[in-house]
């Protein structure tokens, strides 16, 4: 369990911690819309309606003793920005901000945040891929070069083993799991063999299972 500080109860926070609750965190949420405070209610240990750009509330609520700060305005650069340097000034742990653009980014880094979220930006690039490819079921991207694929097992996989196929070898992709009837298998083994109705998980180069999977 962490501490966290949300602040920014519009949509995108209110997700953030509705998803906190439901992995049992605790969470102080502040936003200066009292409405937005009320709504979130059930899913926060605590809330507070004040503005985060004003060091005197901010230093109120103690910085220094969350685990990490979220910064998820996006309504208002300039109150993200003006939050994000005050927290790290104060004695953050980690700050996590919200941007929207790549200049956006920039100025928060240099200003105190150490990780960026791009919600927009992140959400478009797994709309594209993912409603572009009838056979993509799900994407993960981990980094520039990387990503975690959900796909309906290839045709020509199905009556074979893991063995058989030996992306790992030839491609580079590591499949992680096989998901069947419902159910997850992580044991994956030279022998496991594919089914007609499977799913699975690989993991790669993006540029590899682009090219290999015909995404």
């Amino acid at each position: 369990m962490k501490s966290v500080l949300l602040i920014g109860l519009g949509r995108f926070g209110r997700h953030i911690a509705m998803k906190l609750d439901e992995l049992h965190h605790q969470v102080m949420a502040v936003d200066k819309n009292e409405k937005r405070v009320a709504a979130a209610l059930p899913f926060v240990t605590n809330a507070q309606i004040g503005d985060a750009t004003n060091e005197d509330f901010l230093e109120s609520l103690g910085v220094n003793n969350f685990d990490v700060c979220i910064v998820a305005i996006g309504d208002d650069f300039q109150s993200s920005l003006e939050t994000t340097s005050l927290l790290k000034e104060l004695g953050a742990k980690a700050v996590v901000s919200r941007a929207a653009r790549d200049v956006h980014a920039k100025f928060l880094l240099r200003n105190g945040a150490d990780e960026i979220v791009y919600p927009e930006k992140q959400l478009a690039a797994w709309t594209a891929i993912r409603y572009t490819a009838d056979h993509i079921l799900d994407y993960i991207e981990l980094d520039d070069s990387h990503a975690i694929y959900e796909i309906t097992v290839p045709e020509k996989w199905i009556g074979r083993t893991v063995f058989d196929v030996d992306v790992r070898k030839k491609y580079g992709i590591n499949i992680m799991a096989i998901k069947r009837s419902g159910e997850m298998i992580l044991n994956i083994t030279p022998q496991t063999d594919f089914t007609k109705d499977d799913t699975i998980l690989v993991l790669g180069h993006t540029k590899d299972m682009q090219k290999y999977f015909r995404i």
